[in-house]
Parts: C-alpha cells; structure tokens; sequence
C-alpha cells in the first residue's frame, strides 16, 4: 500500500509539472519557423511579458525578442524607480522604463486571433513588465524571501495537517460505512437469504471511501504545489500557471456538463422507454411461460432465446438512438473509441457469433431440453441447461461437461428420452455370444437380466436385435426403457443391468465372447454360481 501511495504521489508531481516544463522549454524547443509564425516571446525573470509577432526596419521578431529581452534585463539590473510608461509613435507604442528605451511595439505584435488592437497588447505589456520589476525588487529584498518562506512552511505544515485528519476521517468513515451498508444490507433478502454478503459490502465501501480519500490528497497536493510556487517571485509564474489551469478546467467542466446536459437527458428518456419496453414484453414472454397465452412459434423451447433476442434487439436501437446525444460522442476521440471497439469485436466476435447462432438453432429446431439424457460425442449424460453460447450436461460419474453448441451442431447427437413412451430414457446393452448358443436362448436371458433390474420398466417389454453376424459370434443388443430419476440413478442401472447380463449368463452357463474369440477352450469361460462372489466381494 506505501508502494502505491509513494508512486500516485510520483505520478500526481510529474503531471503538474508538465506545463511548467513545457512553458519552460517551449521557446528553446520550437523552430524559428515555429516561433515566426506564433510570435516570439519576451521573458523576464520567468515570466512571458510581451510576444512579438512582426518584423521592424528588417528585423525578424525572434531577433527583436532577443535583442528587447537583453535591454530590459540591463534596464532592471540598474535598479531605479522601474517606472514603466508607454509612448506613442508613428511606428507603434515605444516600451519605457525610467523614461529609457527598451524595444518598440508594431501593429503587427497585436494579436489577431483573439481580435486584440496594438493598444491593448501595449497595455498588457506594460502591465506584466510592471509586475516583473516589483517582483525583482521583491527578488532582492531578503525579508520578503523569508515571509514567503514563512508561508510556504506554514502551508507545508497544514497540508501535514489536512493529511493526519483525513487519514482518521477515512478510517473512521469506512468503519461507519460498512456497518450502516450492513444494516441495509440485512433487509435486502430473497427467500431468507442476504442479497449481499458482509465481505463485499466492506470491500466495496473501503474502494469508494479509498478513491474519494485519494481525490480529495490530489486536490490537496495540486493546491499546494500551486500556493508554494506562487509565494516565490521567481517561481510565481508557475503557481498562477496552475491555478489558472485549475480554474479553466473548473470552467470548461462546468460548461460542458452544462452544454451536455439536454443530450443527456433526451439519452436517459430514450434508454427509460427501452427498458419500460422490455418490461412490457418480458410480462407477454411470463405468461407465454406460464401458458396463460399462447403465440404461434412460441413455446416453453424458444420463448426464452425470443426473449434474449427481442430485448438485445430493443436495447440495441435504443443506444443506436442515444449515440447522437450521448456527451462527446461527436469528438474525435469517442469516434476513434468506437471504431476501436468495432474492430476488436468484428475481429474477435466470429467464433461468438457462430457460438450464437448455433444455440439459437438447438433452442429453435428443439433438438435438446432440459431433463433429456443424450449422447454428444463421446460424452453421454443429461442435460442441464441449454444456453445461447454452450450447452451443459451432467454425467452419471460426478462430472458436469460443458459443450460448445458449434461442437453439438457438428457432431451426431443421440437422444434417448424424445421416443420413449411417456416420461423416461433408454438403456441398451451390446454382447457377442457364440454360433453354438441357441439365439432363443440369448433372448430370453437379456429379457431375464433386464426384468431384474431395478428402474427397468415392464412396459414397455424390454426387447432384443440381432444386429449383426460376425464370423464368429452374431451381435445381439438389448433395449429397454427406464425410469426418469436423473443422471446419476441412470449411471446405476445400467451398471446393474451390466452385472444382471453377466449373472444371468453364468447361471445358464452360456459363454460371452466379447471383445475377442481365438477358438473354443477346454473348459468354458464361464463364473459357477457359488463362485459369483469371492473375497472381498459380499455375497
């Protein structure tokens, strides 16, 4: 935390800094091509007294800056009255100190842009060379050096002061903050439960109080670095510099929060009538829901993919509306903002979108629900939620998968509860038994380890296919349907219904063949009953 401080404190000087570095080095880092055409400046003791901008009997105005910034530092180092004075002349206002010489303004010095005559450039002049000459005087006057002395130690020594009380106002705040968010928070509950936890009600209120405490020290120290420079003559430049930017960007703030006001409120109505407008559509979509009204291609599958799209549909128009009077969205860097989020999400969107419109085509087409058990792949289990983007199955092992719906879309999906006769799923069973079984027979024990299998319907009657004849042994399948109990009891019975196929089987003393069948062995593969169940095993 001193790490941070130390380095927003680094951060908050060099900043304020800057325009004093630029107006420092302004006149040395420009071109003389640069300086002709703004006008080249006269400074004194720190300070910009006059900016030439024409040229007089063949000299340039950089030239004539040098040459009247040379004389007037001679004129003031002579001490004197300083009186400074203005005389007319044909060619412009002649500049005076103690009624000697020091350059000579024309009417091309005026400032046009700002619609300033010569006189008032001249006025203007006088007046700042006014204020350098008392600020020389005050340069020499060693009890002036120590008052101002004086009171940069005692701005110093409040500052230190406002610091100790905040730091104590900030702990004390964040304290009564928290337990009065708690208080709140207790009578924000869904159901019997708090909306909001403790943790993130203290975290929350220590960042707010914490960014307030840090505005409040920025202010503080601009303030104070502004108080500081301004009590020194030679640096008094810089401080009125800080404190003129503070206040124009008070002005500026304040009037284009006022210019920006009436776009914002027309923004704010047009984003109040999409949200009143999602509200009155999401009541139709409940009642679709709830089946009190019904709307023809809406159901319980695709009324809430319409609602996600109908309300991002309204949303949309709305901030394509509200852009125009948004605040700034007609400056250069709100334009150059939005042509940068345009392409980082054309760029990065393609993969989403086709995400989306895969979710949307499974939501549409119904092709999965909630509640189904279904095979995706390689991965079998029942489904959770179908969302816009993936699609979540749990599987009867303690996993739940997520799946992208593109993945879904390209790949074989088998669902076994959309044919069962009323609720349920499916469960089936592959084994190869040899040519010197009688088939009747496998029927008949498939039949038999389904029947004892718990969660295994009667009706409908398990059944069993052949289907296929290998050269060694045919493939007999086995399909039944079970109950609809959830992933978990579905993973159990077909377990079960595995180890019924393998009981029932050793009890007729009937082979099976699965994976691999070389030749016929001496004695037959098969588990006697009294054998069914060694130690560890429990009978």
């Amino acid at each position: 935390m001193r790490k941070t401080s130390l380095y927003l404190v680094f951060l908050i000087i060099f900043f304020i800094s800057l325009p004093m570095l630029n107006a420092a080095t302004a006149e040395t880092s420009a071109p003389a091509s640069d300086q002709a055409k703004s006008g080249a400046e006269v400074r004194i003791f720190n300070r910009t007294v006059a900016v030439l901008r024409g040229s007089f009997i063949g000299v340039s105005a950089v030239e004539r800056a040098e040459r009247a910034q040379e004389i007037l530092e001679r004129l003031l180092s002579k001490g004197g009255n300083g009186k400074v004075t203005l005389e007319e002349m044909p060619q412009g206002y002649a500049i005076k100190i103690d009624d000697a010489m020091a350059f000579i303004m024309v009417s091309e010095d005026a400032d046009w842009l700002r619609q300033e005559t010569l006189t008032e450039a001249a006025e203007h002049t006088m007046a700042a060379i006014q204020k350098v000459v008392h600020e020389t005087r005050e340069a020499n006057n060693m009890s002036a050096l120590l008052r101002a002395a004086g009171l940069a130690t005692a701005a110093t020594a409040l500052l230190l002061l406002a610091l100790w009380m905040l730091y104590h106002v900030r702990s004390l705040s964040s304290r009564r903050l928290a337990e009065a968010a708690h208080r709140y928070a207790e009578k924000l509950t869904f159901k019997g439960e708090s909306l909001l936890h403790h943790d993130r009600i203290v975290s929350l209120t220590n960042a707010v109080v914490s960014a307030c405490n840090w505005l409040i020290i920025a202010f503080l120290l601009y303030n104070w670095v502004s108080f500081v420079l301004s009590c020194f003559p030679y640096t008094r430049p810089w401080g009125e510099q800080l404190s003129g930017h503070l206040v124009l960007a008070a002005k500026s703030g304040s009037a284009t929060l006022l210019h920006a006001l009436p776009g914002l409120v027309i923004a704010v109505l047009i984003f109040f009538f999409a949200r009143l407008c999602t509200g009155l559509l999401n009541g139709i979509f409940d009642r679709i829901e709830q089946h009190n009204i019904s709307i023809a291609g809406l159901d319980q599958d695709t009324v809430r993919p319409t609602r996600q799209l109908v309300s991002a549909g309204v949303w949309l128009f709305a901030l394509v509306m509200a852009y125009p009077y948004l605040p700034g969205s007609h400056t250069q860097a709100f334009k150059g903002l939005s042509v940068l989020v345009g392409l980082m999400i054309s760029l990065g969107a393609s993969s989403v979108v086709g995400q989306a419109a895969s979710g949307l085509i499974l939501m549409y087409t119904r092709t999965l629900r909630p509640g189904e058990f279904v095979q995706i792949s390689d991965s079998q289990g029942t489904v959770v939620e179908v969302g816009m983007f993936a699609t979540r199955i749990r599987t009867g092992l303690g996993e739940e998968l997520t799946i992208p719906n593109a993945l879904i879309i390209g790949n074989i999906t088998r669902n076994y509860s959309r044919t069962v006769q009323g609720q349920g799923y499916i469960l089936d069973a592959t084994v190869t038994i040899g040519y010197d079984a009688p088939w009747r027979q496998v029927h008949a024990m498939l039949i038999e380890a389904a029947q004892r299998t718990n969660g295994v319907l009667y009706d409908p009657a398990p059944q069993v296919f052949q289907t296929a004849l290998s050269d060694f042994y045919p493939q007999y399948r086995l399909v039944c349907q079970a109950v609809p109990t959830g992933a978990t009891p579905r993973a159990e019975v077909m377990s079960a219904l595995h180890e019924n196929i393998q009981d029932v089987f050793n009890e007729y003393g009937v082979q099976i063949m699965s994976p691999h069948y070389l030749g016929d062995p001496d004695q037959p593969k098969i588990v006697p009953q009294d054998s069914w169940a060694p130690p560890p095993a429990e009978k």
